[in-house]
């Protein structure tokens, strides 16, 4: 193995560990907050968390394998099976996302009207559709045996192997992109646009009763001002910093993977091979980066790990007491003696 090679592996085999890591603490929040289970995201967030397991168990240790040995790692059967899941859970996870942007966008513009408008029955049924499209076209895909392993991006996923099936394979490949990686940009970028107009537009109502308190408290010691301007610069800016996470990590993730897919489309561009396997790792970080955007840097799941980790040791604390307590005893008769 050269060394890029060697890098390689090794980024898929961090990737696959912190995705294990990261997506275990938020079921185990899921689990364990009755809260979190209560609101409607959460079902949007479990489901995007379940598609970030399997990618974790299921296509990273067969790129792994791929990287490693340079050629398809295990029988057709279960690269079939792999690359099926691959392009179901890579689907699936997109429009997630994109059902979680709709959820803030109706939260946040109509607030008096979220709870009618999305309950548990609509959740349910928003996920029940992603289901269907994403299963949609890794079906097609399998039954016209345009799955297999494909060395370019060390991986089970879409493949022709038949020149004669070309034509129809970039007719796929194409919409399948529009319909998932395109089309749940174009949610994300609509819903959260939407978002920071709102938020912009109560920052800017905030700001202006800030100043007019501060115009009225002419006492007022000029390091609480400083304090209040500060935190009207950071609320101006939180909501940007947010959104502009939610559609960068987004684009940084699947766009350079999605646009390989393309360009290899056309015989004229070569592609180099550890592009195309970077490309697939960027892909793959998405499900690292998920846990922390959409779960574990919020307060609610911050607070459900601090509840959970402080449970855990104070039990461990009681164990090592009432262990303390039972060798005190045993030691008791041996003194008398």
């Amino acid at each position: 193995m050269s060394i890029w090679e060697l890098l390689l592996a090794f980024v898929v085999v961090l990737l696959m560990l912190v995705a294990l890591l990261a997506n275990v603490l938020v079921l185990m929040c899921f689990l364990y907050s009755a809260d979190i289970r209560k609101q409607v995201p959460g079902l949007f967030i479990l489901n995007l968390t379940f598609c970030n397991l399997l990618m974790a168990v299921s296509s990273m240790p067969l790129t792994l394998a791929g990287i490693i040995y340079k050629s398809q790692p295990a029988g057709d059967q279960v690269c079939h099976v792999v690359g099926f899941l691959e392009t179901f859970l890579t689907t699936n996870s997109m429009l997630s996302m994109a059902a979680l942007s709709i959820d803030r966008w109706i939260a946040v513009v109509f607030p008096l009207s979220y709870h009618s408008k999305m309950r548990y029955r609509d959740a349910a049924l928003i996920l029940s559709y992603t289901w269907l499209h994403s299963a949609s076209f890794p079906i097609v895909a399998a039954s016209l045996s345009w799955v297999g392993f494909h060395h370019l991006y060390a991986s089970c996923t879409l493949y022709n192997k038949r020149p004669e099936d070309r034509t129809q394979f970039v007719i796929f490949t194409g919409v399948f992109h529009a319909l998932s990686f395109l089309l749940s940009l174009v949610v994300l970028c609509f819903t959260y646009l939407k978002v920071l107009k709102v938020a912009r537009f109560h920052c800017k109502r905030i700001d202006v009763i800030t100043m007019q308190t501060l115009v009225l408290l002419v006492d007022i010691h000029p390091s609480v001002r400083e304090r209040c301007l500060e935190e009207q610069r950071r609320r101006r800016q939180r909501a940007t910093k947010k959104i502009s996470t939610f559609i960068g990590t987004f684009i940084l993730c699947f766009a350079p993977y999605v646009i390989t897919r393309l360009v290899e489309l056309s015989s004229v561009v070569h592609i180099n091979s550890h592009w195309g396997i970077i490309s697939k790792c960027l892909a793959y970080s998405k499900a690292v980066s998920d846990p922390f955007v959409y779960s574990l840097l919020r307060h609610q799941y911050k607070k459900t790990w601090k509840d959970i980790i402080n449970k855990i040791l104070k039990r461990s604390s009681i164990n090592s007491s009432a262990l303390a307590g039972e060798s005190h005893n045993r030691n008791l008769p041996q003194l008398n003696e």
